[in-house]
């Protein structure tokens, strides 16, 4: 069996920990829960015929008031960064985010979830940037971590780049 560790990085209130809890538990809370410090859950899954283990850690939003401490990725295999499509400065800086994460980590696999499909009428984030980034090859999957959409689907991918690369 591949162990791996996975980070959940993005700015408060974008459903980090909501994903963590669709993905490992199938199940979400409408109460928002500020995530202090890191959670960790972990989650078997199959990927292409290979047992795979998620250690997964839920950082705390990296914002204003708190900034992500470089010291909690050591040793990551790959990461879900998340933006919330409701809110288009998420994605602003969830790209900053990535970026002083590429200069810690190097070339790390990740995915960019969208999160919050299930409020598509609502979302600032428009399907033009959405096709810029992927132009950029950057792998984008809209996730709902309310209805489940695109959930395992985001963690598969980044599975499947983190067992290419290693």
């Amino acid at each position: 069996m591949i162990q791996n560790k996975v980070c959940l990085l993005g700015t408060s209130g974008v459903g980090k920990t909501s994903l963590v809890a669709q993905f490992v538990h199938s199940m979400f809370s409408d109460k928002y829960l500020t995530t202090v410090g890191v959670k960790i859950d972990k989650k078997i899954v199959q990927v292409d015929g290979t047992e795979v283990m998620f250690v997964i850690w839920d950082l705390a939003g990296d914002d204003d008031f708190q900034r992500l401490q470089t010291s909690y990725l050591r040793g990551t295999s790959g990461y879900l960064l998340v933006a919330d499509g409701t809110r288009r400065v998420t994605l602003d800086q969830a790209l900053e985010l990535q970026k002083r994460v590429a200069e810690t980590l190097g070339a790390t696999p990740f995915v960019l979830a969208l999160n919050k499909a299930d409020l598509a009428p609502q979302w600032e984030v428009d399907e033009a940037q959405i096709s810029a980034l992927a132009a950029q090859d950057f792998t984008v999957i809209k996730t709902s971590a309310k209805e489940g959409a695109g959930v395992e689907e985001a963690f598969a991918h980044l599975a499947r780049r983190m067992t290419a690369s290693a």
